[in-house]
């Protein structure tokens, strides 16, 4: 019987964990006796053939570094029907058996597109936002959080030596997990997300004149940067209250840096699960995370849940930062 062939590859933003992702399929792949073969720059080079196998030495000391070995890209060619026969044709070619794909919903359509080709695929949720319905957590969103912790503790110190505020944005077009997640942690005197409408004028100046009364002095506001623009926030908030306000945009610097020991767990589980699925020849699935759990969809079923955003945890936020 001919030995397996499966190959990985990393779309979309990178995160990290990937690494620990793609070490975790590399290593399980040639413990259950198959080939393993890593795809550079996602997509595009799925449609390039730039496609080189893998060995146990090839994913030495990679599981805690940030960014994605593999590369990552967006491509154009791929998001059209012919781009997708090309590459099903090109895994075909290539006796491939099943491909694990990490990455985001972009990315996953993209997996989707192969499996109604022909090709089986497996899906791992990669991506500092934590925004994949289909799963509570997502490879990368820890260590994007400590990341801004450790950044605005650091703009803390000055906003207290100042006596100023500091508008903290964090990444999220349309999620804001890491601004709540981050709000808390730091002690934010309020958060901005894109999921809960807001009243500036009562919910930030009003609130800030009423703590100045008290003897606050110096404030946090965390921003998701699908909320609003941080520097207008920044400017608002100096003109309304008197206070000096300087913002800050964290930007890439959250999805670098050295990934943290929850990211390397759960994408050593993940992607032993995505290759467990492979061997069994169970395809066209996502692995997520319920209840704490590792557990795999339909990738139809996955791609039509919907997110939830954790309302609770946002009126908890609120009522802390009295």
């Amino acid at each position: 019987m001919p030995r397996k062939r499966i190959a990985v590859l990393t779309s979309g933003g990178d995160s990290p964990g990937m690494n620990a992702a793609v070490r975790a399929v590399v290593r399980t792949g040639i413990y259950f006796g198959m080939d393993v073969y890593g795809i550079n720059r996602g997509y595009t080079g799925l449609l390039e053939e730039d496609i080189f196998k893998m060995s146990l030495r090839s994913v030495s000391s990679i599981i805690g570094r940030g960014g994605t070995m593999l590369h990552s890209s967006r491509s154009a060619e791929f998001s059209t029907p012919e781009g997708v026969k090309k590459a099903a044709a090109i895994c075909k070619a290539r006796n491939l058996h099943g491909l694990v794909i990490i990455g985001g919903d972009g990315s996953f359509r993209g997996a989707r597109d192969l499996v109604a080709q022909g090709v089986p695929c497996i899906g791992i949720p990669g991506t500092i936002d934590n925004d994949i319905a289909c799963t509570e957590y997502t490879i990368g969103f820890d260590t994007a959080i400590n990341t801004a912790v450790e950044m605005t503790d650091r703009i803390r110190d000055t906003t207290e030596s100042h006596d100023r505020c500091s508008v903290v944005e964090v990444m999220g077009r349309k999620c804001g997990d890491i601004a709540l997640h981050t709000a808390i942690a730091v002690g934010a005197f309020a958060v901005l997300v894109p999921e809960v409408p807001f009243d500036f004028q009562k919910d930030v100046i009003e609130r800030m004149l009423e703590a100045k009364k008290s003897g606050k002095k110096h404030f946090i506001i965390v921003v998701a940067e699908g909320a609003g623009d941080s520097n207008k926030i920044a400017e608002a908030i100096e003109q309304e209250t008197g206070f000096e306000a300087r913002a800050t945009i964290l930007g890439h610097v959250q999805r670098g840096g050295t990934t943290t020991q929850r990211d390397r767990v759960m994408a050593g589980l993940m992607g032993y699960r995505a290759v467990l699925l492979l061997k069994n020849d169970e395809v066209g699935r996502v692995v997520a995370v319920r209840n704490g759990n590792v557990v795999d969809y339909e990738i139809d079923e996955a791609l039509s849940m919907k997110r939830v955003f954790d309302l609770d945890m946002y009126k908890t936020a609120c009522r802390l930062s009295i």
